[in-house]
């Protein structure tokens, strides 16, 4: 069967030569209306082969594809291609089986979203998708995503993304952990996801500033009248380049991180980088990761649960925050 993305395009255009009735479609004329079709929407040049649209007609025949009943009439030696059925075109049929598992596994990864207010509509058309197609499997789940369906604040949602998209400012309720509850207006640029917690980005016009707010400490939100202002100056898929996490702390600049690692722990660095600056060095036969990054909270965290295994050679600013957190710990454990 073809799986390669470019499998749809090739269907629709012998689609389209088989549902022609005018003209005569041989081995040749495929290949060049496949070819033509992948130049046309995708700039492809250097074209498909004969073994290709064999494949292709094969899939489209079978119970996976379209289950197409191909005519394959002589013309002396040649022999061209036509539905048996005039009417018939790909394009007036449901989805086939294999489009539907495609769609399954489509659904069931973005199922990862369960509890969100949004995501509701998937259970239901995932039962309908096996039901039509009569799909067979194990109803076991085989993959689990990092979730937490009972974070608190998820209700907010869709509210915040509807806000996002139709720029409505808001004002928000909001209770860090130990203090008193405040109230403020923040205008809606971006929501973003780290460590199972989910954060809303936004002008905070108080402080003319970018302020971030985790929806698990959010009390009540609601609209307001001011007149939204547009994000022109952040693009949010750079703005994370320079931290570990979603604080970033203002006024501060990335500096040089050096690290000195035990062997134990090179291996699962090196397969998940703390950050993307990320640098393995060998000095003396001693093993260093170095980092140019921001220093927040996220990171002392993530390094302070390192700490047994790595030594922080600079910035020494670091070190004593990690050391700090280190005698507190043993405080409240002694």
């Amino acid at each position: 069967m073809s799986t390669n993305k470019h499998a749809t395009i090739r269907y629709h255009a012998l689609d389209q030569c088989f549902s022609n009735p005018g003209r005569r479609y041989y081995m040749n004329d495929l290949v060049e209306a496949c070819n033509n079709a992948l130049f046309e929407y995708k700039g492809i040049s250097n074209g498909i082969k004969k073994r290709q649209v064999f494949e292709d007609l094969k899939f489209m025949e079978s119970d996976q594809g379209w289950a197409v009943l191909l005519d394959r009439i002589k013309d002396g030696k040649k022999v061209y291609y036509r539905y048996a059925e005039k009417s018939f075109s790909i394009k007036k049929q449901a989805i086939n089986e294999s489009e539907a598992r495609h769609l399954q596994e489509t659904l069931s990864i973005l199922n990862r979203f369960k509890g969100m207010p949004q995501f509701e509509w998937m259970e239901e058309m995932l039962i309908r998708i096996k039901s039509t197609f009569k799909l067979k499997g194990n109803n076991s789940a085989v993959v689990g995503f990092e979730q937490n369906p009972y974070l608190k604040g998820l209700n907010y949602f869709t509210e915040l993304y509807d806000a996002i998209v139709n720029k409505q400012v808001l004002v928000i309720e909001y209770k860090s952990f130990n203090k008193e509850a405040i109230t403020y207006e923040i205008h809606p640029y971006f929501l973003k996801q780290f460590n199972n917690r989910w954060f809303l980005f936004g002008l905070n016009p108080e402080y003319k500033s970018i302020s971030n707010i985790s929806l698990d400490r959010i009390i009540a939100l609601n609209n307001s009248n001011t007149v939204y202002v547009k994000n022109t100056d952040v693009n949010f898929e750079e703005y994370f380049d320079d931290i570990v996490g979603v604080t970033i702390p203002k006024e501060k600049n990335p500096e040089k991180v050096l690290l000195k690692v035990e062997k134990s722990l090179i291996g699962y660095i090196e397969s998940k980088p703390i950050h993307g600056s990320q640098k393995m060095r060998m000095i003396d036969n001693e093993s260093f990761v170095e980092l140019s990054l921001i220093i927040n909270y996220e990171l002392e965290t993530l390094l302070f649960g390192l700490s047994d295994r790595l030594i922080i050679i600079e910035p020494l600013s670091l070190k004593n925050k990690l050391l700090a957190r280190a005698e507190q710990t043993l405080k409240n454990n002694l």
